[in-house]
């Protein structure tokens, strides 16, 4: 073996070794204390650009789950609607099935009456979810209904992560104001017998069309909470997509920050004996 004072090649070779030691203990280092394999695009590019897809994608769901909330919310005020609605034509039933007596005086009923179908126009126009109406539009008997858009012409909801038709859902509710009932001041009455009997027809298919309207937004609530499961299901399994790329092996990085360790610790030692190898060539000197 050469003795050489100019270059070291042992200490060198073992400088080497050291750095690239201090290399690896620092990105284990990196990774436990941020929790993520990767940590930039060179740690996995290719894994990198499929994990953020995913993030992006959990991002979306997320908010496609609070739209459907939103739009449980929003069905479930148009039911109220809707119920109150129902029970006002169920208490004109009354009045009409009272009235349709010829011994009945209808002059006690008939104001009763007509307030009942002016409050059926006044809830139509009044509910309402953040500026949308749900059960009528336009003019609706005496009250024009403020609002920036009818549930009753269409409302269209993003329920997933694509702008695509699958991940859409509209809806449609009908209106529900005394007009469109068939109900109206100027379509009933019960100023007499006969007015009541025919009332009670048109109140009976009223009824019946509240029903139908009701059950419609049931069917329409259970199918957005089976789109909300989905979608909760969807986000379980994109984040545990993303985590098995992204996130560390705790265990196993914590054996390889201690190799690397013990490594770092063995080179240094090793250095300083390189590094005292070429003061042998002084016991030529002496």
């Amino acid at each position: 073996m050469a003795l050489r004072i100019n270059t070291n090649v042992e200490a060198i070779n073992v400088h080497r070794n050291l750095t690239m030691t201090n290399r690896r203990l620092a990105e284990s280092l990196k990774r436990l204390s941020s929790g993520y394999r990767i940590n930039s695009a060179k740690d996995d590019a290719s894994g990198l650009a499929v994990a953020n897809k995913f993030r992006a994608d959990i991002r979306s769901l997320r908010v496609a789950h609070q739209n459907a909330a939103e739009a449980q919310s929003m069905l479930q005020v148009a039911d109220g609607g809707y119920s109150k609605i129902y029970d006002i034509l169920v208490r004109m039933k009354e009045l009409a099935t009272q009235a349709a007596s010829s011994q009945t005086v209808q002059d006690q009923l008939k104001s009763e009456f007509e307030y009942l179908q002016s409050e059926i126009d006044r809830i139509a126009a009044s509910t309402m979810y953040n500026r949308t109406a749900l059960i009528a539009s336009g003019t609706v008997g005496s009250y024009t209904v403020n609002a920036d858009n009818s549930a009753t012409d269409g409302l269209t909801f993003q329920i997933g992560q694509q702008n695509d038709a699958q991940y859409r859902l509209d809806l449609e509710l009908d209106e529900a104001d005394s007009d469109s009932l068939g109900v109206s001041v100027g379509a009933i009455s019960i100023s007499s017998v006969e007015c009541a009997q025919s009332a009670m027809d048109a109140i009976d298919t009223a009824i019946s069309s509240i029903n139908q309207y009701m059950a419609k937004v049931g069917a329409y609530q259970n199918r957005l909470q089976y789109t909300m499961e989905n979608l909760e299901v969807s986000i379980e399994n994109f984040s545990a997509s993303e985590s098995t790329i992204r996130d560390v092996d705790m265990a196993w990085e914590v054996m390889q920050f201690t190799k690397n360790q013990i490594l770092q610790q063995s080179g240094i030692a090793m250095l300083a004996q390189a590094n005292m190898a070429p003061q042998q060539i002084l016991q030529l000197l002496g």
